[in-house]
């Protein structure tokens, strides 16, 4: 392991797009000997996918492991990147917010129990969510900004620092043919003023990327990109930083 300053953490939070839905393939499990995720015994391994274990049953390729290939890629050989997985498939905002058991999962409390184990180890440097299918309804999208704002308070006073980076992913510009779902429109409006309130919240576009045929789940291809499209996101946001506390 890499010594607690070299090592940089992240949160994979939201649900099923987060969670990962994706077909794994052979290039999905080839680790990089920088990037490590925490099992479900709470043990830090060489990231490979899948890296969500919370729904044995729908376990499938996420955007880790290509964030954290291309993040450590730009960075200096002495970093290295540690992913918790603390997704889950199909919950909603206020079920994050009021910390309900979904599908065996505490969700905030799961989220602070990770957080608490991986500082002993490295430094929490950001959250990475991907939530809103479950919201994109009539009565879903009511008070969803200031909803969303409020979770995000939680979860840097849960990390313990009040300018955490939380990069968010859009809602798929296809989830508007799925006729379960009609708002998701007003999710990525509602996404983008969030990021634009908050200089240490960016949000990472997805309107080009497909979904593996529900209409609902990004495909393997595209969550690679997604990946690799937040680890972008994050370096972007550090080093306008860095250039605004010159």
């Amino acid at each position: 392991m890499p010594p607690q300053s070299n090592f940089w953490i992240f949160v994979m939070a939201g649900q099923s797009n987060m969670a990962g839905r994706g077909f794994v393939e052979p290039q999905d499990t080839v680790p990089d000997t920088r990037v490590f995720s925490l099992d479900a015994n709470n043990q830090w391994i060489l990231a490979k996918e899948p890296l969500h274990y919370y729904e044995p049953d729908l376990t499938g390729l996420d955007c880790g492991l290509s964030f954290g290939k291309k993040l450590a890629s730009y960075l200096p050989d002495s970093i290295s990147i540690g992913l918790i997985p603390c997704a889950v498939g199909g919950t909603s905002l206020e079920q994050w917010a009021g910390d309900s058991a979904f599908r065996g999962v505490k969700l905030k409390s799961n989220l602070k129990e990770k957080i608490r184990i991986a500082e002993i180890d490295g430094t929490v440097k950001a959250i990475l969510w991907h939530q809103g299918e479950n919201n994109a309804s009539r009565g879903g999208v009511n008070g969803y900004k200031s909803g969303l704002y409020s979770l995000f308070q939680d979860f840097r006073t849960i990390a313990g620092n009040d300018s955490l980076p939380i990069i968010m992913g859009e809602l798929g510009s296809f989830l508007k043919k799925n006729e379960f779902y009609g708002y998701q429109d007003t999710i990525n409006s509602i996404l983008k003023q969030v990021s634009l309130g908050d200089s240490y919240i960016k949000l990472v576009s997805t309107e080009d990327l497909s979904h593996k045929g529900d209409f609902l789940h990004f495909n393997s291809s595209s969550l690679r990109i997604l990946g690799e499209r937040f680890a972008d996101s994050y370096l972007s946001l550090i080093t306008t930083s860095k250039q605004k506390s010159k």
